[in-house]
């Protein structure tokens, strides 16, 4: 089986389950490719490691792609398999890690599940992006995992956000911003806001206004065949628009179009995870004493 071993960001922690994993692939017979990053930190240890850019889409011949580190991680490494079908295993070294599988206590069980195929595959669907205005991150990856929004800059004055599906108008939110999240990204930045949430494998997307000044604005579900238009204006001149971790600038009265991605991202979910046991995990659920008499 060919690896290929993603992390974004750097430090010791990383490192160290990183090393691990190695160990584990060199031990098994595995081959395995690093993100070129950490070629200096790893120059000790082997001379003979293969390395990977991310500048550069993964090849096709490598079957999995392993994120070590949180959710940002995965967020990130989307950028890199794109429309290849890898699959993505998330090892978890962050905090809360709702899109990562295997925690980093239990590595080598983890990685033994993984290897004797106790897994199974989470389809997750991403939103596409393009405006009016041509820009290189966009070109290049204009999809997200998570969730595209739409935020202010350089103001404390609200935006009025016009919004269509489907060609259609729907209404004009003034607020501080508009998410449009995807079912992978309901338990983000969309939750924070006041979003429902909802499971992996639903159709759907989420417009949730930020901070809507008209308090009968709610969270709205629509299906993902549903395409998006919105139009931004606002007294400053400009306004942000976010992919995941990708954030450009966009001069007000630019239309936005949404719709779903040509193609699924895969993740690799371990027998005994599910996302309802992820919720009570991590967010909690069901952490009430009368659960317990």
């Amino acid at each position: 089986m060919y690896i290929a071993l993603y992390s974004a960001f750097y430090s010791e922690e990383t490192l160290q389950y990183l090393k691990a994993t190695i160990a584990y692939l060199e031990q098994n017979g595995h081959r395995f490719t690093i993100i070129h990053r950490l070629k200096k930190q790893l120059q000790a240890e082997n001379q003979g490691y293969t390395y990977f850019d991310e500048e550069t889409p993964l090849k096709k011949d490598i079957d999995f792609l392993f994120s070590i580190g949180g959710d940002g991680t995965i967020l990130r490494a989307v950028t890199l398999v794109r429309d290849t079908e890898i699959p993505i295993l998330g090892i978890n070294t962050g905090r809360l890690g709702f899109l990562t599988s295997l925690h980093r206590d239990a590595l080598n069980e983890g990685l033994n599940l993984f290897f004797q195929k106790k897994f199974s595959y989470i389809s997750r669907s991403l939103l596409q992006v393009r405006t009016d205005e041509s820009h290189p991150i966009l070109e290049e990856t204009g999809f997200a995992l998570n969730e595209v929004s739409v935020n202010r800059k350089n103001t404390t004055s609200m935006l009025s956000i016009e919004t269509e599906l489907d060609g259609q108008p729907l209404t004009t939110y003034w607020s501080d911003g508009l998410i449009i999240a995807t079912p992978t990204g309901s338990t983000g930045y969309s939750l924070s806001s006041g979003g429902p949430i909802v499971s992996p494998n639903s159709q759907c997307w989420i417009l949730n206004p930020i901070a809507p000044h008209n308090i009968n604005m709610r969270p709205l579900i629509v299906p993902d065949c549903t395409e998006i238009k919105i139009r931004v204006q606002g007294r400053s001149k400009y306004h942000l628009l976010s992919l995941d971790s990708r954030i450009l600038t966009l001069e007000n009265g630019n239309n936005i179009y949404l719709k779903k991605a040509p193609f699924v991202v895969k993740t690799v979910q371990l027998d005994g995870a599910t996302f309802f046991s992820t919720l009570r995990e991590k967010l909690f659920w069901g952490q009430d004493k009368r659960n317990t008499q």
